[in-house]
């Protein structure tokens, strides 16, 4: 048996391909456009890491998805959890759970599905201004 993705409903593709693209900075594997069966597919995954995908699942026919933390959550390892998290947050997103720990923050999609950031290896030491952060909202 092998992973093979996580499947995400979207109701705006265009916003959350660039949360997932542009500001967490996974690519675009590839694309499914069914216009007769009025959905489209888009693949993504992280750099050097394609066997690991999320698909993006877009309806055309709008929809309410509600409740996106019932999905439980998607999971990247990082590099510089502090880096990634700045970097996000100067993008705009908001970092619900801040890496206080060095180890571990959640921000939210579009769509509010949890994704949970993991520091690669070790965690970092603990340092300002991540130890002082509250919680946002809910993560």
């Amino acid at each position: 048996m092998k992973y093979l993705h996580t499947m995400v409903r979207v109701t705006n593709l265009e916003e959350s391909m660039d949360f997932f693209c542009n500001k967490l900075g996974l690519h675009e594997v590839r694309r499914h456009d069914n216009p007769e069966g009025r959905f489209t597919l888009v693949m993504l995954a992280a750099p050097g890491d394609e066997d690991a995908q999320v698909e993006l699942t877009y309806n055309y026919d709008p929809e309410t998805l509600e409740g996106g933390r019932n999905f439980g959550h998607l999971a990247y390892g990082v590099d510089d959890i502090y880096e990634t998290c700045q970097k996000l947050m100067d993008a705009g997103i908001t970092i619900n759970r801040p890496p206080r720990d060095g180890h571990m923050a959640f921000i939210r999609t579009p769509d509010n599905i949890s994704v949970e950031l993991l520091q690669n290896g070790d965690r970092l030491p603990i340092r300002e201004p991540w130890v002082s952060m509250p919680n946002t909202g809910e993560w």
